[in-house]
């Protein structure tokens, strides 16, 4: 038979893992939509220290994106950024701006992560306004 403290250190342990696989996994931060700039490419800064900053970033399907990252820290992990589902492999130097231009088609959500996988965001792709997607 278990006794107290051991019931309250499993417990512990379980609520732990729980909060560890929310904060990575499901948890999702404020959604912030890239502006328009004059040439109608959507555009945002997201900077990497520990994370992303904005990690929930909306844009809309058939219009150009440049996502420029600007790395604030020299941590290894955070040295490139992977956009899988659009073959985009990009290293980061520490301390500049590094700008990821591409074009999502399809309307969708989208993962984004370090060279790692330990750092996540996500792009979120609303349909087109104009009727292409």
């Amino acid at each position: 038979m278990m006794t107290l403290a051991e019931i309250v250190v499993t417990i512990g342990g379980v609520v732990l893992i729980v909060l560890i696989f929310w904060y990575f996994f499901w948890s999702e931060g404020e959604r912030v939509r890239a502006s328009a700039s004059d040439d109608g490419v959507q555009e945002i800064e997201v900077q990497v220290k520990g994370g992303y900053t904005p990690d929930l970033i909306v844009v809309e399907a058939g219009r150009p994106v440049r996502l420029d990252f600007h790395r604030n820290e020299t941590a290894d992990c955070s040295e490139e950024i992977v956009f899988g589902d659009f073959g985009i492999r990009k290293r980061l130097p520490a301390f500049q701006t590094t700008p990821v231009e591409f074009t999502p088609e399809e309307a969708g959500e989208y993962v984004f992560t370090c060279g790692m996988g330990m750092l996540r965001g996500k792009l979120l792709v609303e349909p087109s306004t104009n009727g292409r997607t």
